[in-house]
């Protein structure tokens, strides 16, 4: 699949970009307050007690600042932080090597946790509980468990699919937070602060511009940030701030509209209202006709959509509303059966 600028996934290269514009600090986290508040009180409670926090659940969409904030919780406790992710533990031995070999207080960031492997998910169930892990070794009738203790450690969990963590896991975590998608004027403060980090200067109303085509999205607003400043960078060259419509010229070059739609979800949008006349269409259909993968269309485009209003998913398949044909410029089809007038 062709890499968009409005993908809420990150790529590897672009961690490392990523990792240079997080916030340090809960106080410097912006746009998701009652997580802030709620997750600051766990953490003042247990440096108070001297004891490690409670194991902290983060679920949500991609690019919302799970991993930030496990940073985060490492940063405010003075604790290490291990990080790892639940499709690279296949086998218990693998969760055991890396429990055993924790530093008291630790912090074990899991990301993907709902993808991790059942034999290392039961295993995990006791070292939450009980800080000890059991070891079998041989096989058969034989078999033995070794008990090993493990340091108290806290264990953060991130999600993008929480109804598939199974309820003995999710009953394990002390805290857990759903994070929701940003508003724009807590964007507008993120693309400010990121701004300064990576030494753009910003006229005013630019970081509105950029904050509008973000998906509420702060991962998307940095990535629709740097490629703005390369524009600029490029086209200006004068070193004066970057204007409103210097951002919008750059992110209509990325295909990136005012709503945040790209290509593909434009592609899905003329598919479903042009070739089948507004639907009901299935989604291997759908993703045909518009050459990317089923998984690609559920999980990139679907749900932005859905979210604006644009789409409708039925046990029929997938149906564009009013607000879509009016977004293509077309008529919708009983607009177009009361004579034109809508």
């Amino acid at each position: 699949m062709e890499s968009s600028p409005v993908d809420p996934w990150a790529e590897p290269p672009e961690k490392a970009e990523e990792a240079a514009l997080r916030p340090g600090a809960l106080a410097e986290f912006r746009g998701q307050p009652r997580v802030s508040d709620q997750l600051g009180l766990v953490l003042e409670a247990a440096r108070a007690r001297q004891t490690t926090p409670d194991h902290v659940l983060l679920s949500g969409p991609p690019g919302l600042g799970k991993t930030t904030l496990a940073m985060i919780i490492a940063a405010e406790m003075g604790s290490p932080i291990r990080i790892s992710s639940g499709p690279a533990i296949q086998h218990a031995g693998d969760l055991a090597a890396i429990l055993s070999s924790l530093t008291p207080g630790e912090v074990f960031f899991l990301d993907e946790i709902h993808r991790m492997s059942k034999p290392a998910e039961e295993m995990l169930y006791l070292a939450m509980e009980d800080f000890r892990v059991d070891v079998v070794v041989g096989k058969g009738p034989g078999a033995t468990a070794i008990p090993i203790d493990i340091p108290p450690f806290t264990l953060v969990g991130a999600t993008t699919r929480a109804g598939l963590l199974p309820g003995p896991l999710r009953d394990r975590f002390g805290f857990t937070a759903q994070l929701e998608f940003y508003d724009p004027a807590d964007l507008e403060t993120i693309i400010k602060r990121s701004a300064g980090v990576i030494g753009v200067s910003l006229a005013k109303g630019t970081a509105a511009t950029i904050a509008g085509r973000s998906r509420g999205t702060p991962r998307i607003a940095n990535r629709l940030l740097r490629r703005v400043r390369d524009y600029a960078q490029v086209n200006n060259g004068d070193g004066e701030p970057v204007s409103p419509e210097t951002a919008a010229a750059a992110l209509d070059l990325y295909e990136v509209d005012p709503l945040g739609l790209d290509r593909l979800d434009r592609a899905v949008l003329d598919a479903v209202c042009v070739k089948f006349g507004g639907g009901p269409v299935g989604l291997s259909t759908l993703a045909i006709s518009v050459g990317e993968e089923p998984q690609t269309i559920e999980e990139v485009a679907e749900p932005f959509l859905v979210r604006l209003g644009f789409l409708m998913r039925t046990p029929r398949g997938r149906i564009a509303t009013d607000r879509a044909w009016r977004h293509l410029g077309l008529i919708p089809p009983a607009a177009q059966g009361a004579g034109g007038l809508f």
